[in-house]
């Protein structure tokens, strides 16, 4: 799972981030302690902390005394939010500039994606 590049306390945060988002990890879940992340991905405890501690300052987590981190209520709804916004930004944004560019407007971009989402979904991708 270490990528190279990439912080490794980004790395476990946008591992737990992917759990809430899949379901693995529901809302109210108890999530991975720091020392439980530390030993599977063989790192330093302070490091896992730094991750989890970035989740509960965006408010995924939360702490209960003397129990643990949880997943908070309404989180993913957040990060789904998050990367809705994050993939238009680096995926709709710039295929509408060049739709613009190539001459093509709402509807015509529209029955595009239809098309290739059917190819997909029979298996004939052109």
């Amino acid at each position: 799972m270490i990528e190279e590049g990439k912080p490794l306390f980004v790395q476990i945060a946008e591992h737990i981030e992917d759990s809430i988002v899949d379901g693995s990890l529901t809302e109210q879940a108890q999530a991975p302690s720091t020392n439980e992340l530390a030993a599977f991905y063989r790192i330093n405890p302070a490091t896992a902390a730094k991750g989890v501690a970035m989740l509960a300052d965006k408010g995924v987590l939360h702490k209960r005394r003397g129990i643990g981190m949880f997943v908070a209520e309404g989180a993913r709804d957040l990060l789904l939010g998050e990367r809705r916004s994050a993939f238009a930004d680096r995926f709709v944004a710039p295929l509408l500039a060049e739709a613009r560019r190539i001459g093509l407007d709402a509807e015509d971009l529209a029955a595009l994606i239809r098309e290739r989402s059917t190819q997909s979904t029979t298996g004939r991708e052109s």
